[in-house]
């Protein structure tokens, strides 16, 4: 689209008004799947999302979407996969992707994929910030620092392979591989495979005349990947033993810690304490010293910008560094484009453009997005194509209600649900904004613990929520959107081929604490929608990408041509 030619003016909608108010929810990792005593969302008392399903007769299957006698207000929208830019329909959704899609209005390729392009084409030794490392390769040492695991969410065992082989080919000399296990995105206890296959690779590697090792390592939500500044003390446990090479555990080898640890009691890959490899005399292997380079090896970002801040800020302030090594430090993909954070990195990222918000903005409409820490970016940052900040500070309010911090979140289930939907019904009455934006964490959050009972709790207190918003709607004749970013609490257990709970080998159900590749409802009413607008039928592969379109119909707007498709018609 040449510059001359572009204007953010939106055509208006010929047949929907502009001027009303409209709550937007996002109930995240709220999916559908068949009631059952493992679907949170079934067993839980949700009278309010009930009742905006009313009845609805699901025939789904992998490419396709049918619907039978469903109201008109409710139906269901693809939230994996292809759908919001994943590689494979095998690929669950996650916030990130979930709100770039319904941000953006469009499918962009993502962090898996753009990885996968990368590495496939040799693109990634060709750019500045393989070029960047590559200049510690001669004195000094690769450390390679990630999620270990094939969950595909955050990152991917293959490609952590595929680097050390690439970068071992291109000058590396010395490698060291900091890993964080993983147990949530994939089973628990599937930890201890995923550092067989890497130390396979190593071996081979050291056949090779490469000095490649583990040098340290522990459970993702104890070690290093905290997020949105919730626990600071998660990335010191990391930057302890990743940099200064101390940690309260010491091993001959990275299979030996993770096998040993996971004899404690209730211990499990999430929460593994931090550990270093060390040699015949007690020496750790791997720290991080002066003219080394580091790659943290996440594609996704929310876990991993408050470690790239204690790599690269020299203002650092959250905890005592101790020692600070002058190092090459490179993102596998840059994590925050407005902060610029970090400023070197492998794979560039989506470059998201025209969103619905900004355009909204543009538009007249006025805006308010609130959520609590764990999600807020996601309403914020994540919306607006991976930007921080306010496209017009004059017409936009985002509020942030901080998360409890220190506890698993299992322990109050609750969260801050009912804070966030008391300040959407706040802001919906000043009738100071026509869209009021909020992301409830209840049913991911708590579903990501494993916990069944504390996630059925979970569902309700998102449920009440809800109420608060749809009540608040209700007053001031608006409209409501509410949808969901992908699934998880509607099915918490693994599953076999059959469809049945899957068992470990003492014969106990194994829990299922990732998100799901089910689909997930957005649901569309209130007293300020007009009585002819209905779902399009010629849609049935809808995904969170054509929700945006359908968002600005609503606000009185035709959606940019080059928008997925508006989910509504209206009809006379």
């Amino acid at each position: 689209m040449g510059s001359t030619e572009f204007s953010w003016k939106l055509a208006d909608h010929p047949k929907l008004p502009k001027g009303k108010i409209l709550a937007m929810v996002v109930l995240d990792g709220w999916g559908e799947a068949h009631a059952n005593q493992y679907n949170c969302i079934s067993v839980a008392d949700t009278p309010i999302m009930d009742s905006l399903k009313n009845v609805l007769i699901l025939l789904f299957s992998v490419f396709s979407l049918m619907f039978a006698g469903a109201p008109e207000k409710w139906r269901l929208v693809r939230a994996h996969g292809k759908a919001v830019g994943l590689p494979t329909e095998d690929d669950m959704g996650n916030s990130e992707v979930g709100h770039n899609a319904l941000g953006a209005g469009r499918i962009y390729a993502q962090g898996a994929k753009l990885v996968d392009f990368a590495l496939a084409s040799g693109k990634i030794y060709d750019g500045e910030g393989f070029n960047y490392i590559k200049e510690s390769f001669e004195g000094g040492t690769l450390h390679l620092i990630g999620l270990l695991s094939d969950g595909g969410v955050h990152s991917r065992l293959d490609q952590l392979l595929l680097l050390l082989k690439g970068a071992s080919e291109r000058g590396a000399k010395r490698i060291r591989v900091h890993i964080l296990t993983d147990g949530r995105d994939v089973l628990d206890g599937s930890s201890v495979g995923f550092v067989e296959t890497l130390e396979n690779d190593l071996s081979k590697l050291r056949e090779n005349g490469v000095d490649a090792q583990i040098a340290s390592g522990g459970g993702r939500m104890y070690v290093t990947m905290d997020r949105y500044e919730n626990d600071w003390e998660v990335v010191k446990r990391g930057w302890d033993a990743q940099v200064l090479g101390e940690a309260p555990h010491k091993f001959k080898s990275a299979l030996e810690a993770v096998k040993k640890l996971r004899e404690a009691p209730q211990a499990n890959d999430q929460y593994l304490p931090p550990f270093v490899i060390v040699d015949d005399s007690g020496k750790a292997v791997g720290p991080i010293f002066d003219g080394d380079a580091v790659v943290t090896l996440n594609f996704r970002a929310d876990r991993m910008v408050m470690a790239a801040k204690a790599f690269e800020y020299e203002d650092f302030d959250k905890f005592n560094r101790v020692r600070v090594p002058k190092i090459r430090y490179a993102g596998m993909l840059q994590y925050d484009g407005e902060l610029k954070l970090p400023s070197q990195y492998l794979v560039s990222p989506p470059e998201i453009e025209r969103t619905s918000g900004e355009y909204l903005v543009h538009n007249g409409v006025r805006t308010f997005a609130c959520s609590e820490t764990v999600k807020f970016g996601h309403v914020t940052f994540f919306w607006n194509g991976n930007r921080s900040g306010y496209f017009n500070p004059e017409m936009e309010e985002y509020v942030e209600i901080p998360s409890d911090s220190g506890i698993t979140f299992n322990v109050k289930p609750k969260m801050k649900a009912l804070e966030i939907a008391e300040k959407a019904r706040d802001a919906i009455l000043s009738r100071k904004f026509e869209q009021v934006r909020v992301n409830l964490p209840n049913s991911d959050m708590v579903g990501h613990t494993g916990d069944i009972e504390a996630t059925v709790v979970a569902c309700k207190a998102a449920d009440e929520a809800v109420k608060i918003i749809l009540d608040a709607i209700e007053q001031v004749g608006g409209i409501y959107v509410v949808t969901a970013d992908h699934g998880n609490a509607e099915d918490m257990v693994k599953r076999n081929k059959k469809g049945d709970p899957a068992l470990d080998k003492s014969g106990n159900i194994q829990i299922l604490t990732s998100h799901t590749l089910e689909p997930v409802p957005i649901a569309i009413g209130g007293p300020g929608l007009l009585p002819g607008v209905r779902y399009r039928k010629d849609v049935p592969d809808g995904g969170l990408a054509n929700v945006a379109a359908t968002v600005m119909n609503l606000h009185g707007f035709e959606a940019p041509s080059d928008y997925e498709t508006t989910l509504i018609e209206v009809v006379d």
